[in-house]
C-alpha cells in the first residue's frame, strides 16, 4: 500500500523529489510558487520566494527569488533531470493589499521572465488577482492542483470620535 507524503514548502524554502507518492504543498499570497518538472525523468521540485530579487544588491537569501530558482534548477538536474525537458507551472502573486507596491506583479513578472531567459517552457500558470491560494504539486508526474483561499474581507469599524472638551478660554 502506497502512502501519500506531504511535504509543506514554507516562504523561503523549497524541495525535489521523484518519489511518486511525495506531495508538495504551500500556500500563497504575494509570494510565487515555481514548480518545475521533467516527466519523463519523473522528478521536480518546488520553491517558494517572497521578492524577486535586487541584482544591484546580491543576496544568497532564499526568500529572492533569483537565487530560489537557481537552487531550484540546479537540484532538479543533480537529481536526473534532463535541461532541456524542463517545464514549469507557477502560481501565486497575488495583491494582497491595496496600500503598498504590488508586490505580487513583480514577483510574477520576475518569474516570467526567468524561465524565458533560462529557455524553460511555462506550461500553467495561476498568476495575480487578489486571494491567496493553496498549491499541491505531484513533483514525479508535474501534476498541480490550485485551491483559492476565500475569507471573510477585513472588518472596517468606525473610529470613535471623542467629542472635544469645552474650553475654559476663548481664543480671539
Amino acid at each position: 500500500m502506497n502512502t501519500q507524503k506531504t511535504v509543506t514548502i514554507v516562504q523561503g524554502d523549497y524541495a525535489v523529489s521523484a518519489d511518486p507518492n511525495v506531495l508538495f504543498s504551500t500556500v500563497l499570497g504575494s509570494c510565487v510558487a515555481v514548480c518545475l518538472f521533467d516527466r519523463r525523468a519523473g522528478i521536480g521540485g518546488m520553491n517558494h520566494f517572497l521578492l524577486a530579487g535586487d541584482t544591484q544588491h546580491p543576496s544568497k537569501d532564499l526568500k529572492y527569488g533569483v537565487n530560489a530558482m537557481e537552487l531550484l534548477i540546479n537540484k532538479v538536474l543533480r537529481a536526473g533531470g534532463d535541461r532541456n525537458a524542463l517545464q514549469a507551472k507557477l502560481f501565486g502573486g497575488a495583491r494582497m493589499t491595496e496600500h503598498s507596491r504590488d508586490i505580487g506583479a513583480s514577483n510574477a513578472r520576475f518569474a516570467e521572465d526567468f524561465l524565458q531567459r533560462e529557455g524553460i517552457a511555462c506550461v500553467a500558470q495561476s498568476l495575480g488577482g487578489n486571494k491567496a491560494r493553496r498549491v499541491q504539486f505531484t513533483p514525479a508526474s508535474g501534476a498541480a492542483r490550485q485551491m483559492q483561499i476565500s475569507g471573510p474581507g477585513p472588518i472596517i469599524e468606525p473610529v470613535p470620535t471623542k467629542a472635544p472638551d469645552k474650553a475654559d478660554i476663548t481664543l480671539f
